[in-house]
């Protein structure tokens, strides 16, 4: 049974120095998101929940072989650089990709009241992967789109019959945290050369 919101490691949780962003926290919160992913049903979204799923252990994989130089996801890119090798850097720059649409999804969600989850999906996808993608991946996104819930049941699945203002709340601080990590990492990743995000 997916957990509910409340239930997620936050990305409000997740510590940024002057260093960087903390890789394992950041990890860790990535992993709930996937979780939420159930919500929208697994055929719908499995394809979503793949890809990012495979950036996670990617970045994970990394960090777990040379974990004092990947404290944070700045070092663990500037130091695969060092090695000459790129394999956790593009997995960092498809996952920040990803979670930058999740995040734009759901504040537009957020943002208007009466907008059906699919077309905040749809809005989200035009301005953050649609360029990325080819003829056929945005054929089979657009059919996916269409197939998540109704706005209302997946607010209830978020909340599971509890107060639904909360989870707005929680939720509006947790997609700033998000946006803020994506935002930053991807300028990162960009003014340095590692990776177009």
């Amino acid at each position: 049974m997916p957990p509910k919101f409340e239930q997620v490691t936050s990305f409000v949780d997740v510590p940024i120095t002057d260093d960087g962003v903390d890789t394992p926290a950041f990890l860790d919160a990535a992993d709930g998101l996937m979780d939420l992913f159930d919500l929208f049903g697994s055929v719908v979204f499995g394809f979503v929940q793949t890809d990012l799923r495979t950036n996670i252990t990617g970045v994970r994989a990394r960090y777990a072989s040379h974990t004092a130089a990947s404290t944070t996801l700045e070092r663990l890119v500037e130091a695969e650089h060092a090695d000459r090798a790129r394999n956790a850097t593009a997995c960092l720059v498809r996952l920040v990709r990803g979670l930058a649409f999740t995040c734009r999804a759901l504040q537009e969600l957020q943002a208007d009241d009466k907008a059906e989850l699919h077309v905040c999906f749809r809005r989200a996808y035009d301005v953050v992967l649609k360029h990325h993608h080819s003829f056929v991946i945005r054929s089979v996104v657009t059919i996916a789109i269409r197939a998540v819930p109704r706005r209302a049941d997946f607010f209830m699945s978020l909340a599971e019959g509890g107060d639904q203002e909360k989870l707005r709340a929680e939720m509006s601080k947790w997609l700033a945290a998000l946006d803020a990590i994506a935002v930053r990492v991807s300028a990162f990743l960009a003014n340095g050369g590692y990776g177009r995000v």
